[in-house]
């Protein structure tokens, strides 16, 4: 399995995920279909799947264009997402295949969309899983929560995405990692791991690479949103529970006036 990022938009990821033995490909989140056909020419691969986040314009709003490009192709979503272009309703737990290695599985990671989904993509025994995350979990953060609430982003990151194997890649939506650090210390700023992180992604940025991909391991580690579970955590911002925690840190993210 091979994992090809494209920066598409301001600030958004779509992805090539391409098995090696056949090289049939799977774009998550093409935004940009021209952009992501012509990287899929250059490597040799064949486009067979589309793997749709949720319904935001800047994550679906290809699928229709992609979908005349390369007729035939199959389009999935999340059931109650009003994926546009969608052929292939998911729901959490559905299983489907890429190719003759990649297994890949839906889970509804909802909260900034109602029908939001994440996909769990696995190859060979000898490779490190990976999880396409949209607007859910990014590097140091998640998503606002436009269609959900705390709860649910809480089962979302630290339930779902939290109990994956600690050395899966983590591709998520939007280059956002900078930022989310930044207020991240503010919430935790004796953290190592997290000024570490932070140093390391403002040379990612300054030399145009990206900061994609984090691990869940590493998630655990630098991610606010994904310790509320620590008591310590909850002490900081004021709360006795990791729902009222991530609500809160949720808030004073909304109001931070960092960059």
């Amino acid at each position: 399995m091979k994992i090809y990022h494209i920066p598409c938009l301001e600030d958004n990821y779509a992805y090539l995920i391409v098995d090696e033995s056949t090289m049939e490909a799977a774009a998550v989140d093409p935004v940009e279909p021209k952009k992501i056909i012509e990287s899929a020419k250059e490597i040799g691969a064949e486009l067979k799947l589309v793997l749709t986040t949720h319904h935001h314009w800047d994550h679906a709003g290809g699928n229709e264009e992609i979908k005349k490009l390369v007729p035939g192709i199959k389009v999935f979503g999340g059931t109650i997402d009003n994926v546009k272009g969608c052929t292939n309703e998911v729901e959490n737990g559905d299983k489907f295949t890429l190719g003759a290695d990649i297994n890949i599985l839906s889970l509804h990671t909802p909260c900034h969309t109602k029908g939001h989904i994440s996909y769990y993509v696995t190859s060979k025994e000898e490779e490190d899983p990976a999880v396409f995350t949209g607007d859910t979990l990014f590097i140091a953060g998640c998503g606002k929560f436009f269609e959900g609430t705390a709860d649910q982003m809480y089962q979302s990151l630290c339930v779902t995405l939290g109990s994956l194997p600690k050395p899966t890649r983590v591709y998520c939506g939007h280059e956002y990692t900078v930022s989310n650090l930044r207020f991240a210390l503010t919430v935790e700023p004796e953290n190592e791991k997290m000024k570490q992180k932070l140093s390391w992604a403002q040379l990612q940025r300054q030399a145009n690479l990206p900061t994609i991909p984090s691990t869940i391991g590493e998630e655990l580690e630098t991610n606010p949103f994904m310790r509320v579970d620590l008591p310590e955590i909850q002490a900081k911002v004021g709360c006795r529970s990791p729902v009222e925690a991530i609500k809160e840190i949720r808030r004073l993210k909304d109001n931070w006036r960092g960059r």
